[in-house]
């Protein structure tokens, strides 16, 4: 079984790992004006959880995920799937973006789009990905 971690590492992991899952989604959001996206959102993503895995263990690690990293990429290769579909709709080339004006209550505008549908998707299979080799890698270590 694997030894818990020292004092230093529980502290910075519960201080940190918010803090990365934060600016994993900041680095998805900005993905289509500057470099950053679904990709790299993962990684950064996996990386807060890895730390929270090497710091508590794997059983830990997917009582905090709540969700079975095999079930994370289903559902990103589904979202990466559908965002084709409306430029499809629309006549247009395959994976065309396609732009809807959302407004928000107190009259501000977001504009949602096919590209952040595919790179959320994108985000949940990396994110899935890193995730089930690192906690079957660990789960293994453990027995």
């Amino acid at each position: 079984m694997m030894k818990p971690g020292t004092l230093i590492l529980h502290v910075a992991a519960r201080f940190l790992v918010p803090l990365q899952l934060l600016f994993s989604v900041f680095l998805l959001l900005r993905g289509h004006n500057e470099p950053g996206g679904g990709f790299i959102a993962g990684l950064v993503a996996s990386g807060a959880f890895a730390l929270y895995l090497f710091t508590f263990g794997a059983v830990m690690t997917r009582d905090l995920m709540r969700i079975d990293p095999r079930n994370l990429i289903g559902i990103g290769l589904f979202l990466a799937m559908i965002s084709v579909f409306p430029a499809w709709f629309q006549d247009q080339a395959f994976l065309t973006s396609q732009w809807w004006p959302v407004m928000l209550p107190g009259g501000t505008e977001i504009k949602l789009s096919t590209p952040l549908i595919f790179d959320i998707g994108v985000y949940f299979t990396v994110f899935g990905s890193v995730m089930l080799m690192l906690v079957a890698l660990t789960e293994t270590e453990e027995r």
